[in-house]
């Protein structure tokens, strides 16, 4: 039997799709799952006529794989990835590589890439988006570890990915934890495109009483927008257009309002507050999806607490165009914040990383694909010390020309007592970033009051702390 260029350990849904995707790219390649039932599986049903050899002990996996071995661990983030390592390591060869495809966080890698490799075992740390679909047919990839490790797989890789119109979108990320940090912050933009989606839908459903269908229109029209054009919209106009079998209602509106999360935004926000970067719309979105959770105490809330109600009685048309422009600064506002994380941590890490081909490596593939993400590749191909994408020229004017419908629908929204928190984050962000001059002045002074912590002074140079008995 002629040995496998490449192996998959985990057949859930994209240890499945991922594996066939390379084999689709000519690789032959061998798989194993922990659960033999499993495996059996997926060789009767998706396998036949295709260069694929299944496994049933780690043993008989390694010994089928060409040396070095190149391994894609696809299993359960955190003790899972742990185990399997383990159970590799004493079988494997100087020079084999274990890939970790699966969510793992940033520091786990880092461990692991330093374990591993004092072996003479290579590590890659490898984030992947696109979900389902994008692992069969082409997802956006993102791996860390050592630049030779990237090489050897490079070519397996490149082939895999999705293509867009400059090259597959796969790159060199950078060292140790690098890949899984921007993929755990991509995730975080995620959360935040989700949220204020959510919100858009909320204000044009419940402020306006558009129904199904016309929701579908808005979203469908929005998806030919350059700066709405998204994976994230052309779904949600898709949405719209289902309608349960049962009832003959449409779909969403019978699914519970409680979302789930998997720990991705979590991570970023922890993150963030780690390294002292402000990213409150990526914070709103994962507290709308806690609040959300709170279901049975909010339907007993809502029977007791009132506020405004009623629906929106302007021009609906006009308000729609407006809440298309306030998603459009608001989701500005969400991105600029997770590159400026991306920046700290590259520097804080020593990642490197290069976010304008950050930019282009989520064009496809990746669930938060979308249009302008080309704009922001310019915008750090121009400036790659850029310290804000809301400084980049196109990014800025197009905030100045819509910053007063964007006021406009967050002051209706607040009448008509539909919460809209990703919004109102991103505003806020807008505004304090614009800022010569915050109130923290009264904080730092407080500060001093009761703590003795010191300030700075406005007339004299950073740096030069002072203290003052308030209270005599």
């Amino acid at each position: 039997m002629t040995k496998r260029t490449f192996g998959v350990i985990g057949l859930a849904v994209m240890g499945e799709n991922l594996a066939l995707n390379v084999e689709s790219r000519g690789f032959p390649i061998a798989v194993y799952n922990r659960t033999a039932a499993k495996t059996e599986a997926f060789m009767a049903k998706r396998a036949g006529g295709k260069d694929v050899v299944a496994a049933y002990s780690l043993e008989e996996f390694v010994q089928v794989l060409e040396r070095p071995r190149k391994i894609l661990v696809m299993v359960k983030a955190g003790s899972p990835v742990d185990r399997v390592i383990e159970q590799l390591k004493p079988l494997l060869d100087e020079g084999d590589m274990i890939i970790d495809g699966g969510n793992s966080l940033y520091d786990d890698t880092e461990r692991r890439t330093n374990d591993l490799e004092a072996t003479g075992l290579g590590f890659v740390g490898m984030g992947v988006s696109g979900g389902e679909e994008g692992a069969l047919n082409g997802p956006s990839l993102m791996p860390g570890g050592t630049e030779a490790a990237y090489k050897e797989l490079e070519p397996i890789l490149t082939k895999i990915a999705a293509q867009v119109n400059d090259g597959p979108c796969v790159t060199y990320i950078g060292p140790r934890g690098a890949g899984h940090y921007v993929k755990m912050v991509h995730n975080g933009i995620e959360y935040g495109d989700m949220q204020l989606i959510a919100e858009a839908y909320d204000l044009l459903s419940n402020g306006l009483g558009l129904t199904s269908q016309e929701l579908h229109e808005v979203f469908a029209e929005w998806n030919t927008t350059d700066e709405l054009n998204s994976f994230l919209i052309e779904i949600t106009a898709d949405i719209f257009t289902k309608t349960d079998q049962e009832s003959d209602v449409p779909l969403v509106d019978l699914i519970l309002d409680a979302a789930g999360q998997k720990g991705t935004g979590r991570w970023t926000v922890l993150s963030s507050l780690e390294l002292g970067v402000p990213i409150p719309t990526i914070y709103a979105a994962v507290n709308a999806r806690v609040m959300s959770a709170y279901k049975d105490e909010r339907v007993a809330a809502a029977k007791d607490i009132t506020g405004p109600t009623g629906k929106y009685e302007g021009d609906k048309k006009a308000f729609i165009d407006k809440v298309r422009d306030a998603l459009y600064c608001s989701k500005m506002c969400s991105y600029a914040q997770g590159m400026a994380l991306l920046s700290k941590a590259s520097s804080e890490f020593n990642y490197n990383l290069d976010l304008a081909e950050t930019s282009r490596i989520w064009k496809g593939g990746c669930i938060i694909r979308a249009g302008f993400l080309d704009k922001i590749k310019k915008a750090f191909n121009d400036n790659p010390r850029l310290p804000n994408l809301l400084l980049a020229p196109e990014f800025k004017q197009s905030i100045l020309d819509r910053q007063a419908a964007w006021r406009e629908v967050l002051a209706t929204s607040n009448s008509l007592g539909i919460a809209v928190p990703a919004f109102s984050s991103s505003l806020d962000y807008f505004d304090s970033y614009r800022r010569d001059r915050l109130p923290q002045n009264l904080t730092q002074a407080q500060r001093d009051y009761f703590g003795a912590h010191t300030y700075e002074r406005v007339d004299k140079p950073r740096g030069e702390f002072f203290h003052t008995e308030w209270s005599k």
